[in-house]
């Protein structure tokens, strides 16, 4: 490989070769695709099926009038089964015309149940042969419609199906044999709360080695930003708090919540959660991360990487600078087609900022150089942004320093590279920004070179 210099600095053109890139990491889905508020679910054919809402980049609200579904066989790879039910195209009757919120699946005898809440309170279900839809004949929840939110139904071993809806106080009850009804003797209207258990909404139950788990959205940290769980022996509780699962602070600087689930596939369990991007609450995406049970049934937190369901990530492929599964300060990640492909790229990055990929294994690959594909918009040559490659953190290892001229543009993409320090094993990456004059560059890609 030939990298040319020109004023001192090593340029390749990453977009005229074609390297292997990384793709199984977060986010899960492709990257036109938003989907928030995540319900995992494996199904009878093996294949684990993604629920969740669908934002709308550029919207300033939360949702859509449309549900899409995504499967897979691997965590890895995902096939997107298009719409799976809409409240925009006439077919949802009574329901025609509000934004859909957070759902859930499941599925008894034979029957898919897709269990919806409206941006008008109301709650239902509709139903489908198909894991994947298309879901019809949608009908309110007797005795849940218009009580709340966020739904999530739970089919214990001996059959029983559980509901459970709402905000700041959860509800919970039986639902009866026909799916749509609750059993009105069994609710109750606090299973957890606000005040006791950070309870913001956004519940999902699932039951492992014969605890039942109740899992949240959490504000106990100030924001909505937590998925936190609550234990107990029996489905409709006492429920006792155990902790925060994982914490999406930091993902967007207008982050403002999480909403999610755990779920078993093939024997081993992940959270489902969700950040947010563009700089914008309305813009998020499924994640997943692994996570493990103590002896004891409690669930150690675990944190927001860019590698997500599977090990960590080789350094040489080419990754997209919107991975970054932290950021700091003003800089955030932005979305534009570019020759009529969906793009996402690190924006608006000012001094100290920094963006953080986790993890990189550089055990099987001896590092030599870095490349990043970067934008300048200035066109004064004294206005150079630099890039620290740090390690761990953003004050840590000092590894390579990447300058960033004008370029002219701010999507105005040129590559620039650097030697780097020998790296032996597993490693965050840091970029950290410094530089002048408010903003600084945009980053779109990089990779290490060998």
């Amino acid at each position: 490989m030939t990298l040319r210099v020109k004023n001192g600095i090593m340029h390749l053109n990453l977009l005229n070769i074609e390297y292997r890139r990384n793709f199984d990491m977060n986010p899960l889905l492709p990257l036109d695709q938003f989907v928030p508020d995540g319900e995992a679910r494996q199904h009878a054919d093996g294949r684990l099926y993604l629920y969740g809402s669908l934002d709308v980049p550029g919207d300033d609200s939360y949702c859509s009038c449309r549900y899409r579904v995504f499967s897979s066989d691997s965590l890895t790879h995902w096939t997107d089964h298009g719409v799976s039910f809409s409240t925009s195209d006439g077919a949802a009757g009574e329901f025609e015309g509000n934004r859909l919120y957070a759902p859930d699946c499941v599925c008894k005898d034979g029957v898919y149940y897709l269990y919806f809440c409206l941006s008008n309170g109301r709650e239902a279900v509709a139903t489908s042969g198909s894991p994947a839809g298309p879901f019809s004949d949608p009908v309110a929840v007797i005795g849940a419609d218009g009580d709340g939110i966020d739904p999530s139904v739970f089919i214990d071993d001996d059959g029983q199906a559980y509901y459970y809806w709402g905000q700041f106080s959860l509800c919970g009850a039986r639902l009866k044999e026909n799916m749509r009804e609750l059993d009105m003797s069994t609710v109750n209207r606090a299973l957890i709360t606000e005040q006791e258990h950070g309870f913001h909404e956004g519940a999902s139950v699932r039951k492992h080695n014969g605890i039942y788990y109740l899992l949240y959205t959490d504000i106990s940290r100030g924001g909505a930003s937590c998925i936190s769980y609550a234990m107990s022996r029996s489905p409709l509780g006492p429920f006792t708090k155990g902790g925060v699962v994982i914490d999406n602070t930091g993902c967007d600087p207008k982050n403002w919540n999480d909403h999610g689930c755990i779920a078993e596939f093939n024997g081993s369990w992940y959270v489902f959660y969700h950040r947010a991007t563009n700089n914008s609450c309305f813009s998020r995406r499924a994640c997943a991360e692994p996570i493990t049970f103590t002896a004891d049934g409690r669930i150690p937190e675990v944190e927001m990487t860019t590698q997500g369901t599977q090990g960590p990530l080789s350094p040489l492929p080419v990754l997209e600078a919107g991975r970054a599964c932290l950021l700091s300060g003003a800089a955030y990640i932005e979305s534009r087609l570019e020759q009529g492909v969906y793009q996402e790229y690190l924006s608006h990055i000012q001094d100290g900022n920094w963006a953080a990929y986790k993890y990189f294994d550089f055990g099987q690959a001896a590092v030599s150089g870095f490349t990043m594909a970067a934008a300048n918009g200035r066109f004064d040559s004294v206005y150079s942004a630099r890039v620290e490659l740090r390690l761990d953190s953003p004050d840590g290892t000092l590894i390579g320093t990447l300058d960033i001229p004008p370029t002219g543009g701010w999507t105005d993409w040129r590559d620039f590279s650097c030697p780097v320090q020998p790296v032996q094993g597993r490693h965050a990456l840091y970029l950290v920004f410094h530089g002048d004059l408010g903003r600084l560059c945009s980053v779109k890609e990089f990779h290490f070179i060998a």
